[in-house]
């Protein structure tokens, strides 16, 4: 069945139609959506239902790709990823640059502009394989992340392996994240977290809290953890309230663009970031997802009473993830995006050195395919 997906999708593409393929974190089936013409569908108030792609500027519209086939099939996850030892070496045009941005924002921070500030660049690399490849090699390669290929011929290909949930609703139970901080992964080695690594972390917590607390009850917020993707270490720490419906549209707009993302204040990082990068994100550091999906799950209601235990509830779903670790294909060139999030207590060295260790999620899957 899953194979039978892949030649569903590769039929859709050559049809110039749009779609998407994903498949969600720890999961063992792949979804894929499709929308049986190349119209361009935008959400208005998060009441409609399909596949949102959102870019990072929240002045463009959010893209909707309409459910006409919604196919779900079984994948079960290879026993070891792909991973490829001699990637090309590292592309130090953009260094200097890059390094001078940092310190551009990290001047701001002193002068008490901003108390952090996300910047990122893209590096462009040759390949030679299909979107459809490169997804099953996201697949193969990252399991614990959300991993997707997605298609629409008036924007284009994405791809992504993201670590990152921007929000998580059940009904009117609502999931979020703070995830910041980066380090490499060492084998049987724990993260030894730094004071950049912590106050990025709390920064970016705190905005999150204050941001959903006018529409969010009950609200609950766990312990910072360690967590791993890919070849990387982040911290994250999990933030859970429930909210009436009807306030769905209010919160992303609270959330859109985090701290880990943008900065804050986000108006002013956001002018910063638009004027000192020197390109444009389009969706990177956006987000994408389900919107309000439907579920049906059976519920035993007692021992005693047997004709109650095939009683079915149906829940509504909306789960997006922030655009982070991918790569748009033009032509023959994928534009990988990477970043990090700048606080006063940064070295612009160690930067530039994250953003190189994020490339390499997406250098990963374009090499091996390569080399197929």
């Amino acid at each position: 069945m899953f194979f039978e997906l892949i030649d569903r999708a590769t039929e859709q593409l050559a049809k110039n139609l749009p779609f998407v393929l994903y498949r969600k974190p720890n999961a063992n089936s792949v979804h894929g959506i499709f929308q049986n013409d190349a119209q361009l569908h935008y959400v208005n108030d998060f009441t409609e239902t399909g596949f949102v792609f959102a870019p990072f500027d929240t002045n463009n519209p959010i893209i909707l790709l309409q459910v006409n086939e919604n196919i779900l099939a079984n994948y079960e996850p290879s026993n070891s990823s792909v991973r490829v030892n001699n990637l090309p070496e590292i592309d130090t045009s953009q260094k200097e640059f890059h390094i001078n941005l940092v310190k551009k924002g990290i001047v701001q921070i002193q002068k008490g502009h901003f108390k952090k500030v996300v910047l990122s660049r893209r590096v462009d690399v040759v390949y030679d394989s299909s979107s459809i490849d490169l997804f099953q090699t996201l697949l193969a390669s990252y399991e614990t992340a959300f991993c997707y290929v997605w298609f629409h011929p008036k924007v284009g290909v994405w791809l992504g392996a993201t670590p990152e949930i921007l929000l998580k609703v059940e009904n009117q139970h609502l999931t979020t994240m703070s995830l910041a901080g980066t380090q490499k992964y060492i084998e049987n080695e724990n993260p030894n977290w730094g004071t950049k690594e912590l106050e990025e972390q709390n920064l970016v917590t705190q905005y999150i809290s204050d941001a959903i607390t006018p529409s969010v009850s009950d609200l609950k917020i766990s312990e910072r953890t360690s967590v791993k993707a890919g070849k990387l270490w982040h911290l994250r720490t999990k933030l859970r309230g429930k909210f009436p419906k009807e306030k769905l549209y209010e919160i992303i707009k609270a959330l859109h663009p985090t701290p880990a993302v943008c900065g804050m204040p986000m108006t002013d990082t956001k002018t910063f970031i638009a004027k000192h990068e020197n390109y444009d994100r389009e969706y990177y550091t956006g987000y994408l997802g389900e919107l309000n999906f439907k579920t049906e799950k059976g519920r035993v209601t007692g021992r005693r009473n047997q004709e109650n235990k095939a009683y079915r509830s149906i829940k509504t779903n909306t789960t997006f993830f922030v655009n982070l670790r991918c790569m748009q294909l033009k032509d023959n060139i994928a534009q990988l995006y990477v970043g990090g999030g700048v606080t006063k207590s940064s070295d612009p060295e160690n930067e530039w050195q994250e953003t190189v260790a994020k490339s390499n999620t997406m250098l990963q899957v374009l090499v091996a395919n390569y080399t197929k």
